[in-house]
C-alpha cells in the first residue's frame, strides 16, 4: 500500500476518523491504541505479513531489556544490558540488510527496518543515559517502534522530544487537520508531479550512459539530485503532515538543503534526524572511547596539541561517515557516495581553508563575506553533492567512475537546443510541467529559507510558508489551496494502470 496511493488515503482518513471518535466513547482514552492497531494493519496491508515479527521482536527486546536496566544501578550490568540491546537490534539489521545484498535481493526485509531499529536503539540509549524514562508497557514500546507513518522512510525521532505525544489525548483541532492536509498535498506535488517525471529522464540516461555521454550525464546527475530531494522530502511532507493530523509533531528532516554553503551545513539540512542520531550515538561516544583518546594522546605528542586534536577528530569522522555510508547500503557505491566522499570534502575543505582565505581575501582582495561569494559556495556545494549522488545512483563504483569520465570526455552542449531532450522519455508538455513545477518549488524554498534566517524580533516572522499563506485574506488563501489541489490532481503522474515508483529511501 504505497503512501501516494488512493488506498493509503482511504486508510488514513478512516484512521483519523476512528482516532478522534474513540476518546468520545471511552472517556478520553484509547487514541494510542488506535495508532498501534492502525500501524499493525498498515504493516500487514503493505504485504509484510510474517515480517511483522521483526519489529515486534525488536520492540519486545527493547521493552524487556529496559525493564531489567531499570532494576539495576550496577555500571557493569547496565553496560551488559546495553550490549545485549545493540547485539539484538543491530544483529537483525546487519543480518537482514546485508544478507539481502549478498543474495542479490532475494531475501525479504521488513518495512522500515533501519528506521525502527534506530528509533528503538535511540530510545534505549536515551534511557540508559538518563535523558528519558522507560515505559512500562510492551504495547506502548511497540507503538514507538512501529508508528506507521514513520515506517515509510523516517524521520528518526527522539523519545525525549516526541515520544510522549503518542500517549497524550489529542482533541480534534482545525489547524492540525488543515495544516497537516496542506503539508501532505505539498508532498504529493513533489513526488507525483516532479519526482516521477524526473525519474523517467534519470533512468533513461543512467541505464544507457554510453548512448548519452557528456552533457546528458551532467543533466541526468543534476536531475537525480532534484529527483532524490523531491522524492525523499516529498515523502517526509506526507509523513509529517499525516502525523500532524493526529496532533503529533514529528521533527523536520529537511531545511532547504540546496542553500547550504558547505558540506557540513548541507548535512545539517539534509536527512537531519539521521545526522543527529549518528552524531549523538556514534560520533560523540566514539570521541570519548578509549581507542580514540589514546590515539589523541599519541598524535598530540607527535604533531602538537592543536593538530593532534584535529587529526584525531578526522579519524573519528572517518568512522562516522563510513557508518553513514553503510546505513545506506552495504555496497561500496553507498559507502563512497553517501559516506567517505563527504568525509573527504569536509576534511579537505578544513585543511585548505587557510590557503584559500589568504588567496582570495588577502591576495586577490575578493570580498569573501558578500552575497556573490555565498552564491559561489552554494553552487560549489551543490556540484560536490551531485558527484556523491552519481555514485549513489550508479550501478556500482566502476559504473560511477565510467560515467564521471564520460561526462567530461564528450563536449555536446547543443543537446539543450537541438531537441535532443525530447528523446529522454518525456515530451515537451512534461518538460514544461517540470520547469514550471521546479520554479514553484524554488520560490517556496526561497521564501522558506528567508523565514528560517529572519531575526526572531522581526515583524511578520512566519515559521513556514503555510503560516504565511494562512495569514492571507480568506478568499485569496482558499483560491491558492483549491488551485494547487487541482494542479496536483490534473498534472500528477497517476491513474489506471499507473504505479508510482517506490520511495528511494523505503528499503533503508
Amino acid at each position: 500500500m504505497g503512501i501516494t496511493s488512493f488506498y493509503f488515503l482511504l486508510f488514513f482518513v478512516i484512521t483519523v476518523a476512528v482516532y478522534y471518535t474513540v476518546p468520545l466513547l471511552f472517556k478520553g482514552k484509547g487514541q494510542w491504541v488506535v495508532l498501534l492497531l492502525a500501524s499493525i494493519a498498515y504493516y500487514l496491508l503493505s504485504g509484510n505479513g510474517v515480517l511483522i515479527l521483526y519489529p515486534l521482536f525488536a520492540s519486545f527486546a527493547t521493552w524487556g531489556l529496559l525493564k531489567f536496566l531499570k532494576k539495576t544501578a550496577d555500571t557493569s550490568k547496565r553496560r551488559m544490558v546495553l550490549c545485549l540491546e545493540l547485539a539484538a537490534l543491530l544483529g537483525i539489521l546487519i543480518f537482514l540488510k546485508y544478507t539481502k545484498l549478498i543474495h542479490g535481493g532475494s531475501i525479504a526485509t521488513p518495512l522500515g527496518l533501519s528506521f525502527y531499529t534506530f528509533i528503538l536503539l535511540g530510545y534505549f540509549i536515551e534511557v540508559y543515559n538518563g535523558l528519558a524514562e522507560a515505559g512500562e508497557s510492551f504495547l506502548k514500546t511497540a507503538l514507538i517502534g512501529m508508528y506507521f507513518p514513520v515506517m515509510i522512510s523516517g524521520p528518526i525521532f527522539q523519545i525525549r522530544e516526541t515520544g510522549k505525544q503518542f500517549f497524550e489525548r489529542h482533541k480534534l483541532n482545525y489547524k492540525n487537520i488543515t495544516f497537516g492536509a496542506q503539508r501532505m498535498l505539498w508532498g504529493f506535488f513533489k513526488e507525483l508531479v516532479i519526482s516521477e517525471r524526473l525519474a523517467v529522464v534519470v533512468n533513461t540516461i543512467y541505464n544507457n550512459d554510453t548512448e548519452y555521454p557528456g552533457a546528458y550525464i551532467m543533466l541526468g546527475t543534476v536531475l537525480f539530485a532534484l529527483q532524490l530531494y523531491t522524492n525523499f522530502s516529498g515523502c517526509m511532507d506526507i509523513v509529517i503532515g499525516a502525523s500532524e493530523c493526529f496532533g503529533i509533531i514529528l521533527p523536520e528532516n529537511f531545511t532547504t538543503p540546496f542553500f547550504a554553503k558547505n558540506i557540513s551545513e548541507y548535512w545539517r539540512r539534509w536527512h537531519i534526524t539521521l545526522g543527529v542520531w549518528m552524531r549523538e550515538n556514534v560520533f560523540y561516544p566514539l570521541l570519548r572511547s578509549k581507542m580514540i583518546m589514546n590515539l589523541g594522546k599519541f598524535l598530540k605528542g607527535k604533531l602538537g596539541k592543536k593538530k593532534g586534536k584535529q587529526y584525531t577528530t578526522y579519524v573519528a569522522m572517518f568512522i562516522l561517515w563510513f557508518s553513514v555510508g553503510l546505513w545506506h547500503g552495504g555496497e561500496m557505491k553507498y559507502v563512497i557516495g553517501s559516506g567517505l566522499l563527504h568525509w573527504a570534502y569536509i576534511v579537505i575543505g578544513e585543511l585548505t581553508l587557510p590557503f584559500f582565505t589568504w588567496l582570495f581575501g588577502e591576495k586577490l582582495k575578493i570580498n569573501m563575506k558578500g552575497k556573490f561569494a555565498d552564491m559561489v559556495r552554494v553552487v560549489r556545494t551543490f556540484i560536490l553533492v551531485c558527484i556523491g549522488d552519481l555514485f549513489f545512483r550508479a550501478d556500482n563504483v566502476p559504473h560511477a567512475l565510467r560515467m564521471l569520465k564520460e561526462s567530461v570526455s564528450t563536449f555536446n552542449p547543443q543537446i539543450f537546443v537541438d531537441g535532443s531532450l525530447l528523446n529522454l522519455g518525456i515530451d515537451i508538455v512534461d518538460w514544461g510541467i517540470v520547469v514550471v513545477s521546479l520554479i514553484i518549488l524554488a520560490c517556496a524554498s526561497v521564501m522558506q529559507y528567508r523565514m528560517e534566517n529572519a531575526k526572531a524580533e522581526a515583524d511578520n516572522n512566519y515559521k513556514n510558508v503555510r503560516e504565511f499563506i494562512a495569514d492571507r485574506p480568506i478568499v485569496l488563501r482558499w483560491c491558492i489551496y483549491i488551485a494547487f489541489l487541482f494542479f496536483v490532481i490534473l498534472i500528477a503522474e497517476y491513474g489506471p494502470g499507473y504505479s508510482a515508483a517506490e520511495f528511494i529511501y523505503k528499503d533503508f
